[in-house]
């Protein structure tokens, strides 16, 4: 389908394929890790609250200038927080600025902020408005559930929508799912909720002016193809995470037909990052916990799960993690291809 700029990454006539902010999982190791395996896909940070942009001990804004295209997942409430954080990104080279309004848990309500604000569209768009202001040039994004609670229809959405629209907001993402802030915690919001991909569907028929995505329950490149018949971009979260060699995959969408990527060479790669890090004081394992899914599917896939999760915690450096992980792979894959020729010969 055609779509409209309406994003620092996107191009015209061609799809957003990204993997979502995941709080504890999407972090700088891993979005490094992740660019490795797709050179287009537009990664997210996990989400950065703006009481520890402002307030905390740590630079939580710092990204590797490899990770882009990159987007700041923004979690708050507070108009003027919003937009100072907003133009700290700007100025750190951030080229749109997400606002969480999805995230279900308890802490995040308790902050009155993610998924609870879908009740507060007024909210949002002064957010909006102000985030805008701040920064001109980045792009303001939002990304939300369908509903809250009882609060399920296209009606409710519709409202929701509208206001930050009008605030000058033109990129959605919209998880297929209804949030439930009350009975259910944030991983039973993630699956028992059931997927509508249909009213994504009636969001970008209904205001096709908007550049919207669809996110929830995306596992394949089939899936995606898909999707994009009907909407301008797809999110893909965990099977990003537990299969990141589906991002080998992506770049096909923006007309690469050649990603043959070579796993052992990412791994050697990532070798040269994670001594770099832990020469900074970091430990492998900080990258490594990322890296577990990389195999997944293959052979050798439990046993390189294996020796990361048991050398990793202890591993001083990085070949003494990486290096026995991927000569079991290596070993394995080759025991399979000589099953396999042996069974073709008989």
């Amino acid at each position: 389908m055609n779509t409209v700029v309406s994003s620092a990454h996107t191009v015209a006539n061609q799809p957003l394929i990204a993997v979502a902010p995941m709080l504890d999982w999407t972090d700088r190791h891993c979005r490094y890790f992740h660019r490795l395996l797709s050179q287009h896909a537009v990664l997210y940070t996990e989400m950065v609250t703006t009481g520890a942009i402002l307030f905390g001990k740590h630079d939580f804004l710092v990204f590797n200038p490899e990770e882009q295209p990159l987007v700041l997942q923004l979690g708050g409430s507070d108009p003027v927080a919003m937009a100072e954080c907003t133009a700290l990104a700007a100025e750190r080279g951030y080229q749109e600025v997400n606002i969480n309004v999805g995230c279900p848990s308890d802490r995040v309500q308790n902050g009155s902020f993610g998924a609870c604000l879908m009740a507060e569209p007024e909210t949002v768009a002064a957010c909006v408005a102000a985030m805008r202001q701040a920064a001109p040039n980045t792009v303001i994004s939002v990304k939300t559930r369908l509903g809250i609670d009882h609060h399920d229809s296209d009606e409710f959405l519709q409202a929701f929508l509208e206001p930050v629209m009008a605030a000058g907001c033109q990129h959605f993402t919209l998880h297929a799912r209804n949030a439930w802030l009350q009975g259910l915690s944030p991983k039973q919001n993630r699956d028992i909720p059931p997927l509508r991909y249909d009213r994504v569907y009636r969001m970008k028929q209904r205001y096709p002016q908007l550049f919207i995505a669809i996110n929830g329950g995306i596992t394949s490149s089939a899936q995606i193809a898909e999707h994009l018949q009907h909407v301008d971009g797809v999110m893909i979260g965990r099977e990003a995470y537990q299969n990141p060699r589906i991002l080998t995959e992506l770049d096909a969408f923006y007309g690469v037909t050649h990603n043959a990527v070579d796993l052992p060479a990412v791994v050697h790669h990532m070798i040269i990052y994670t001594n770099q890090h832990i020469a900074q004081g970091g430990r492998a394992w900080h990258v490594a916990r990322h890296m577990l899914g990389l195999f997944q599917g293959l052979p050798g896939a439990r046993r390189w799960r294996q020796l990361l999760s048991q050398l990793g915690p202890l591993a001083e450096t990085a070949e003494d993690l990486f290096i026995p992980a991927l000569s079991a792979v290596t070993a394995a894959m080759e025991q399979h291809q000589l099953r396999f020729e042996n069974e073709e010969n008989h």
